[in-house]
């Protein structure tokens, strides 16, 4: 079937179906929606990558607690724990797009963090997932305690100092 083809229960839904109850919804307001998420967000593969070969037009801000940062952070990023963004503290960020990140998928320093620095006129993405997802893909860190590839575990994803 094409990626644009539809099923009569996929538009109307199956009987005890949870996923086609309510219907999907259309094309254009699904790629709209897809499209503005993407607006937001960036993943730990692509940042990764755009770092290797040298294309990252962003800077990274760690939104977690100095603490955390000191322990382990994503190389280059920029310690400014969300609690702590004013007029001030972003004015002394470099200019361009900012990516935030946090611990993982339960924090939401992160999305404060993003929040606070639009609302100060700046443009900013979410790295989803994390540092947790940044670690778990086996992707760079420094710091006092730097994760080596395959040895990585909760402790050392940086959710305590």
């Amino acid at each position: 079937m094409s990626a644009g083809a539809t099923t009569e229960s996929a538009t109307t839904g199956s009987p005890g179906s949870r996923v086609t109850k309510v219907a999907a919804a259309p094309a254009d307001v699904a790629s709209g929606h897809f499209q503005a998420r993407l607006a937001c967000e960036a993943d730990p593969a692509d940042v990764a990558r755009d770092m290797a070969d040298g294309t990252a037009g962003f800077t990274l801000v760690d939104c977690r607690p100095a603490g955390n940062y000191t322990k382990t952070h994503i190389p280059g990023a920029i310690s400014l724990p969300w609690p702590e963004i004013t007029e001030e503290t972003v004015r002394a960020l470099p200019g361009g797009l900012l990516v935030t990140y946090c611990w993982g998928p339960s924090c939401n320093a992160a999305t404060k963090g993003a929040m606070l620095l639009a609302t100060h006129g700046r443009q900013v993405k979410e790295l989803i997932g994390g540092i947790e997802y940044w670690i778990r893909e086996g992707h760079p860190t420094e710091g006092r305690r730097p994760v080596e590839r395959g040895e990585e575990k909760p402790s050392d994803w940086g959710l305590t100092a």
